[in-house]
């Protein structure tokens, strides 16, 4: 059984691509059979890894319905992927029928076992794609850069996940707020630190050990199709990643799998 972890946060440019793509090169690296899945209409995961995103099948066509999941996914060097682009900003007005809140779930029931983690990249929005999003996964990574409007989106994420964990997945946890773009000198990192600690202690989980810490090679990775693991894997924050990756490894690891489902 796959563990299935969401990376998210209402507010855009807090590192949740950057995030996901990490998470996936460093668990693939240490032999995890890994998926991502792109719930952004943006694309950007998929992009980001080299995929041509504007000619292949995507999450959309499996939402609706169209295709199997099995023919959307996608390889790449950080692990397969299934890719989205701008046809998903679609879903809000198209998936209005009852029991929306499950097709990602119910389409990831058929492959899940397959694979030891899932890394699901959420568009920048309390939506219905987010809602697929924490039905389907065990947990969530909130990423959040050291500025205020960042914090903000934090606490609004609070009423959504009470509302999932009371209607659809009881089982949803936080498994910690990381915070990105992190540099210690700076007095505003300090402070928002400090008051992240307090909104984790309102979600029932922490802030990571590990800060994420600002480099080049973070914006220049996805100029070449790769994650910063790959791409510059002696940086900063490649090391900061490959350090988170341990902190999640030692508390949430998926239950083995047989041969049989491989």
């Amino acid at each position: 059984m796959s563990a299935i972890i969401s990376i998210t946060n209402q507010k855009g440019g807090v590192g949740k691509t950057t995030a996901s793509c990490s998470l996936l090169a460093g668990l693939r690296q240490r032999g995890a059979h890994v998926l991502g899945i792109d719930l952004d209409p943006q694309g950007s995961l998929g992009f980001c890894l080299g995929l041509d995103i504007d000619s292949c099948a995507t999450i959309y066509d499996v939402m609706r319905g169209s295709r199997p999941i099995r023919e959307v996914i996608v390889p790449s060097e950080c692990g397969d992927i299934l890719p989205s682009n701008i046809l998903l900003s679609a879903a809000e007005l198209e998936f209005n029928r009852a029991g929306r809140e499950f097709l990602l779930k119910n389409a990831l029931a058929e492959i899940q076992d397959e694979y030891d983690y899932v890394i699901i990249d959420t568009p920048p929005a309390l939506n219905v794609l987010t809602v697929n999003a924490y039905v389907a996964s065990d947990g969530l990574i909130i990423p959040m850069a050291p500025e205020i409007l960042s914090l903000l989106g934090v606490a609004q994420i609070r009423e959504t996940i009470d509302t999932v964990r009371r209607c659809y997945n009881s089982r949803l946890r936080v498994l910690g707020i990381l915070l990105n773009k992190f540099n210690q000198r700076f007095t505003l990192n300090r402070e928002v630190l400090e008051m992240a600690s307090q909104i984790a202690g309102q979600l029932d989980t922490k802030v990571f050990e590990t800060k994420i810490h600002t480099s080049v090679s973070v914006a220049e990775a996805p100029a070449h199709g790769e994650s910063v693991l790959t791409y510059a894997p002696s940086s900063k924050p490649a090391l900061d990643f490959q350090a988170l990756i341990d902190e999640i490894t030692k508390e949430y690891t998926p239950f083995p799998r047989t041969e049989t489902t491989r």
